[in-house]
């Protein structure tokens, strides 16, 4: 039981620490540039922003999108929380084991934002539906490598102001760092099965 305990716990406190600092910024920063705070020079800087949808900005074009994209993220939840207690069982590495927990905090803590926030934070988009499973996920680490108008001929994205990093907070960080540990050492969370060398006999032919 302890085990599932100090696992599951990770991901609890992924989640708790990221609520904690998205209400800090909701309610000690003002919105947008006026409230950005410089950290380290002009690269890394606190930036309260949200985000309506998916990974940079992205969103589903329906009216009903974002309850979509919302209620898969809830589906997405119950699994990875099951495949956590199912690798768990099976003694996987602990590492790997601990990534997992990661990521599944990351998902929940961002879950959190937009089943709630647009009821307790009144942050939903003016248009939605209903303010439940609308709310705006609170970014705020801005990590401001470029700045600026990309080229013309670029597409989809071409004349664009735009900034080389995008913003992102606590639960978008578990995630990468989980997922980056998974790929840097996959050979280590799975290692291939050595086929059983089987030694060549000698068949003597008898005439």
């Amino acid at each position: 039981m302890n085990k599932y305990i100090k696992y599951f716990g990770i991901a609890f406190l992924v989640i708790v620490v990221d609520q904690v600092v998205k209400m800090l910024v909701h309610f000690q920063m003002d919105f947008g540039t006026p409230g950005q705070i410089q950290i380290f020079g002009d690269w890394f800087k606190l930036h309260y922003t949200t985000n309506p949808g998916m990974a940079f900005g992205m969103e589903l074009g329906t009216e009903y999108g974002k309850m979509i994209l919302t209620s898969f993220r809830l589906i997405a939840m119950f699994g990875i929380g099951y495949y956590l207690y199912y690798i768990i069982q099976k003694k996987n590495h602990p590492v790997f084991i601990v990534c997992i927990a990661m990521i599944l905090g990351g998902a929940i803590g961002n879950l959190v934002d937009s089943i709630f926030y647009g009821v307790w934070l009144n942050n939903a988009p003016y248009d939605a539906p209903t303010p439940w499973f609308h709310g705006q996920v609170v970014d705020m680490f801005y990590f401001d490598i470029w700045e600026g108008y990309l080229p013309e001929w670029l597409p989809l994205w071409g004349g664009q102001y735009t900034a080389l990093w995008p913003i992102f907070n606590i639960a978008d960080a578990s995630i990468f760092i989980g997922v980056a540990i998974i790929l840097i050492f996959q050979s280590r969370f799975f290692p291939e099965k050595e086929e059983e060398k089987i030694p060549d006999e000698k068949v003597e032919i008898q005439e």
